[in-house]
């Protein structure tokens, strides 16, 4: 009985509001009540987060794709320039392996054409490390042919054939239906030959029976770019190059054991230097 006065009076000195707080923690299935020191975020100061984190996100996602079209565009820019080497780089290392004897004409014609129809074809004796020079095995000089032919989509290509000198180019199936494509997207081959006589350029050459001493090569590429506003566009570029040809036709009396026509006689001085 005095133990329920006590806490009765001990009761009644405190305050309503603790008297409710101490209620509501004691009741079973309720949830404590926070402290006015307590603090939590608000709605706006989480909608700011969310919009930094989006802007963050944006950022990094723009980075990451322009560094993806920009390896791209490396990557392509690098091709081409890779395949421009190749070509060019091809038609020099035959020019400069070009051969000619006065005594087999009918095999070692130099042919060039310009126009619609281009052509370049010569006799070389080229090296092993030429292309395709595996397939031939020992057949070391061959004829040449480059040409500019239409490609898949009518893409005007970079063409090279290869035929050993005493086989008929035409028996060579494979070599024929098959030729080796050094660059795609070439829309132009031209020639100009140095002209002794004339000193000059000219952009014909008659004398199938001789080599000329320089020749100048151009080729044009066209490089297609894409574009997000049109899709795809194409710039078009050239290049020149300017071999001179170190080689000379061979007369026939040297071919023959470096005797005149009908034997006999004292040898003929070497052929000058080319």
């Amino acid at each position: 009985m005095r133990l329920t006065r006590i806490t009765q009076s001990r009761s009644a000195g405190l305050r309503p509001g603790v008297l409710c707080a101490m209620a509501g923690r004691n009741a079973p299935g309720r949830r404590p009540a926070l402290r006015r020191d307590q603090t939590a975020f608000s709605l706006i100061e989480i909608m700011m987060a969310m919009v930094i984190f989006s802007l963050v996100i944006t950022a990094i996602y723009a980075t990451w794709t322009l560094i993806i079209k920009s390896a791209k565009i490396g990557l392509e820019a690098s091709a081409q320039l890779q395949r421009e080497r190749i070509a060019m780089r091809t038609i020099e290392e035959s020019l400069g392996c070009a051969r000619s004897f006065a005594a087999d004409l009918q095999h070692y014609g130099f042919w060039a054409e310009n126009g619609d129809g281009v052509t370049l074809s010569f006799v070389a004796r080229l090296p092993e490390s030429f292309p395709r020079g595996g397939r031939f095995g020992d057949f070391d000089v061959r004829r040449v042919t480059f040409s500019l032919e239409n490609g898949p989509d009518s893409e005007r290509q970079l063409v090279m054939r290869q035929s050993p000198i005493l086989m008929d180019p035409e028996k060579d199936e494979d070599e024929r239906e098959h030729p080796l494509v050094l660059a795609r997207g070439v829309n132009k081959m031209e020639f100009e030959f140095w002209d002794t006589r004339q000193n000059r350029w000219v952009d014909e050459w008659v004398q199938t029976n001789q080599l000329p001493k320089m020749l100048k090569v151009t080729l044009g590429f066209v490089v297609k770019k894409s574009n997000q506003s049109s899709g795809s566009t194409e710039t078009r570029q050239e290049i020149s190059r300017i071999v001179a040809l170190p080689a000379m036709m061979v007369p026939a009396n040297y071919q023959r054991g470096n005797q005149p026509p009908g034997g006999g006689g004292p040898p003929l001085p070497p052929p000058p230097p080319p």
